[in-house]
C-alpha cells in the first residue's frame, strides 16, 4: 500500500537526518586520527566530485556562470565558517551534546526572522525561544563541572548557519539548488587545502580513513538528497518535528560507535530545546501559517556542509 505523502515526507526526513547523522559519526571517528583541515579536504572533494556529477546529469551545470553569483559565494563563506566550528567542536565533545546544541539552530533563525526581517513572532514564541537557549544552556552548562569551551564553538557554528539561512532566503529563485551545493562543497574543499599548515601539516593519510570520508560524503549526499524530497512532500506541520530524530540517532550512534552515554543534563537540555521547537512548529499551524512543505520549510533543515 502507498504511503500518503505526509508519511512519506517524514520517512524521507527520518532517512535525511540517519544520513546526516551517520556522516558525522564517521567523521569524528577518522578525527582521531586526522585533523579538521585534512577532512575538509578530502571529504569535500568527494562531495565536489558527487554533486558536479548529478548536477552535470540534471543539466544545472549549463547555468555554471551563477556558480560566482555573489549570495551564492556568500552562502559558501557562512557554510565554511560553520563546517570548521563544528568539525572541531564534533572532534572533542560527544556527538549528542553537539546534535543537542545544534537543535537551537531554528530558535536562532525566528530571533534573526524577527530582529532583522520583521517577521512576526508572539509573545507564546519569543516564550518558547527563551526556554530554548535556557536548554542550550543546560547542555552548555556553563560555569560547571563538564563545561566544555568547544561547546561555545557549536554555538558560533549555529551563529554561521544562521547567517547562512538566511543568505540562502536571499538566493535568486532561478539559481540552482544544485549549484549552490556544488560552491559550498568546492569552496570547503579548497579552504581545507588552505588550512592544512594552521592545523598542524598535513598527517599520513591510510586508506581505511580515505574510504570513511568517501562514505561520508555519500552519506552527505544521500541526506541532502532526501531532505529536499521531504521538503517537496506534504505538509510542514506533519514533516518538520521528524528533523528532530537526528537527535536519536546522535545519542545512538554514540553509545554504539564511541560509548557515549548522556548524561542527566544532556537529557534535560535537549528535552527542553525539542519541547521549545516543537511548540513553535504548533504555534505557526495554530496561527495559519500551514503551506506545503516546498514553500514554507525554512533552510534551517538542510545543513548540507555540516
Amino acid at each position: 500500500m502507498a504511503l500518503s505523502p505526509n508519511l512519506a515526507g517524514a520517512l524521507f526526513m527520518v532517512v535525511s537526518m540517519a544520513g546526516f547523522t551517520l556522516n558525522d559519526a564517521l567523521v569524528k571517528y577518522v578525527s582521531e586520527g586526522m585533523n579538521v583541515a585534512q577532512i575538509m579536504l578530502i571529504r569535500g572533494a568527494f562531495a565536489t566530485l558527487l554533486i558536479t556529477l548529478f548536477a552535470w546529469h540534471q543539466g544545472a551545470l549549463r547555468m555554471s556562470r551563477l556558480l560566482f553569483h555573489p549570495l551564492v559565494l556568500l552562502r559558501s563563506l557562512c557554510e565554511l565558517g560553520a563546517t570548521v566550528f563544528f568539525l572541531v567542536a564534533l572532534a572533542h565533545l560527544p556527538i549528542g551534546d553537539v546534535s543537542a546544541i545544534l537543535q537551537a539552530l531554528p530558535l536562532a533563525v525566528t530571533v534573526g526572522a524577527a530582529l532583522f526581517l520583521g517577521e512576526p513572532v508572539g509573545w507564546r514564541r519569543w516564550l518558547s525561544v527563551a526556554c530554548g537557549f535556557v536548554g542550550v544552556l543546560i547542555v552548555i552548562r556553563p560555569g560547571f563541572a563538564g563545561f566544555s569551551v568547544y561547546s561555545l564553538l557549536v554555538l558560533a557554528a549555529v551563529l554561521c548557519a544562521t547567517v547562512r539561512d538566511f543568505t540562502t532566503r536571499a538566493v535568486p529563485d532561478h539559481v540552482p539548488t544544485l549549484l549552490v551545493s556544488m560552491m559550498t562543497a568546492a569552496v570547503v574543499a579548497v579552504a581545507g587545502a588552505a588550512l592544512v599548515p594552521s592545523f598542524g601539516g598535513w598527517k599520513p593519510v591510510e586508506t581505511w580513513e580515505i574510504v570513511t570520508l568517501a562514505a561520508a560524503a555519500v552519506l552527505l549526499f544521500v541526506g541532502y538528497q532526501f531532505i529536499i524530497r521531504s521538503m517537496r512532500t506534504g505538509d510542514i506541520s506533519f514533516i518538520a518535528p521528524f528533523r528532530y530524530t537526528s537527535l536519536l540517532w546522535a545519542i545512538l550512534l554514540g553509545f554504539l560507535m564511541f560509548g557515549e552515554v548522556p548524561d542527566l543534563p544532556m537529557i534535560v537540555g535537549s528535552s527542553i530545546i525539542v519541547a521549545s521547537g516543537l511548540y513553535m512548529l504548533y504555534r505557526e499551524r495554530v496561527v495559519g501559517a500551514r503551506l506545503p512543505a516546498a514553500r514554507s520549510t525554512a533552510p534551517q533543515m538542510a545543513p548540507d556542509g555540516l
